[in-house]
């Protein structure tokens, strides 16, 4: 084994929600607040360090910064940026993730300028205040980002038959923020964000049809790297790494199946989600080699979870898939447990019970589930022996033991 992870501070990362987009029915969310986590970000953070989780994904709330046009109120960041540097914690900034200022119209050319600026000036401010270049994620998710609010009207801008186009103007706006990211902090990385899918056609149904949509996935980082639609200026430099989120229902049958009328809806998908145990999903390390072999760029787990009990198996499965795929060649840099706090759903605001730490906190500490944290120790330690880090988390371990000697004579 040659590869050894550098990106990130630790392997394993937490995902904070910090979804900003408005619901068809107009209501904006703010996942961020609504989590408590701009009140309690110095203790998510303590906390991930003490299950050794060093680094995170955060967002930056483009709505709250830029309420008025042209004009930047970076206080509901800097707490969190400030706080991230207090702990020693590293931190990937989503800068758009959904949701944008009311007084900007998203199909209009000024709003790829006014993103540049957006995001041109957290960068020197991150400079500012850290010394360093950030790690950015532009446009969150423009694949699903279009499908949802481009062709289903599910989020802002609540179109439809317009998916296609709203890649492009996303497209067009992730390039020119990455542009003036880096030309105000150089060295800032940047990181193209999106779904794994695999959907499988029914017996009977033409499978081109599927062909298409799996081809789809790749449609945004394509275009990012010049790769497809080259007029939008994209370039094999524009990313420095490729986040794949993968959930538990991220493979399915199509078309849609009709559900029965007692079916539970309050949080199974439409679709029907393929087991893992069927022949026709596709294994995860396939798929991740897939994404390094298009791309040429390191590639981490941006995204990973399942609501309930199943969320240690869940995390397992991933974690044996991710390691398969470094055996394999593939330069897995990282694995982000996302969200890495349980939260309120979009649509209702039921409790989606699917991180590390739970929503409740106890005298300023969260709640944690206990199955998932036995099973992250476990991982830590099978990902340290794979990078030949057996010796050194021995003698961490070591260390440790003899502290807590000492402090119980």
């Amino acid at each position: 084994m040659t590869f050894r992870p550098t990106l990130f501070s630790t392997f394993f990362l937490g995902g904070f929600e910090c979804s900003t987009h408005r619901r068809r029915d107009g209501h904006r969310l703010d996942l961020i607040a609504g989590t408590g986590h701009d009140r309690l970000a110095a203790q998510d953070y303590r906390q991930l360090a003490e299950h050794g989780i060093r680094a995170v994904r955060d967002g930056v709330r483009w709505h709250l910064v830029e309420a008025s046009p042209g004009h930047y109120d970076w206080s509901a960041v800097l707490p969190l940026l400030r706080t991230a540097e207090a702990t020693g914690t590293q931190a990937i900034w989503d800068l758009f993730h959904y949701g944008w200022p009311d007084h900007i119209d998203i199909w209009s050319a000024e709003f790829v300028d006014r993103f540049a600026g957006y995001a041109g000036a957290f960068a020197r401010l991150h400079l500012e205040e850290t010394g360093r270049p950030p790690l950015i994620c532009p446009v969150n998710e423009i694949a699903y980002f279009a499908w949802a609010g481009g062709d289903h009207a599910l989020m802002n801008p609540c179109d439809t038959g317009r998916a296609d186009d709203l890649k492009r103007q996303l497209v067009r706006a992730a390039l020119a923020g990455a542009a003036a990211a880096r030309a105000a902090a150089p060295g800032t990385r940047v990181f193209a964000i999106d779904p794994a899918i695999n959907v499988v056609p029914r017996p009977h149904v033409d499978a081109t049809h599927t062909q298409a949509k799996n081809e789809a996935q790749y449609h945004p980082s394509d275009m990012l790297t010049g790769r497809r639609d080259p007029e939008l200026g994209g370039e094999p430099q524009a990313i420095d790494a490729v986040g794949v989120n993968f959930y538990w229902n991220n493979q399915w049958l199509y078309p849609d199946a009709p559900r029965p009328a007692d079916a539970e809806p309050d949080w199974r998908p439409s679709r029907d989600p393929l087991s893992v145990y069927d022949p026709r999903f596709r294994p995860f390390r396939d798929m991740l080699a897939e994404v390094h072999a298009r791309y040429r760029r390191p590639v981490f787990v941006a995204e990973t979870s399942i609501e309930g009990p199943p969320r240690a198996a869940w995390f397992r499965y991933v974690c044996e898939e991710v390691r398969a795929a470094v055996r394999m060649g593939v330069p897995v840099e990282g694995i982000c447990l996302y969200p890495v706090l349980s939260h309120l759903g979009w649509d209702d605001d039921r409790y989606c019970p699917n991180g590390l730490f739970e929503l409740e906190a106890r005298q300023g500490r969260r709640v944690v589930h206990a199955p998932l944290v036995a099973e992250l120790q476990r991982q830590q330690a099978l990902f340290s022996d794979l990078f030949e880090d057996g010796r050194h988390r021995f003698v961490e371990a070591e260390r440790a033991r003899s502290l807590r000697l000492a402090s119980s004579r």
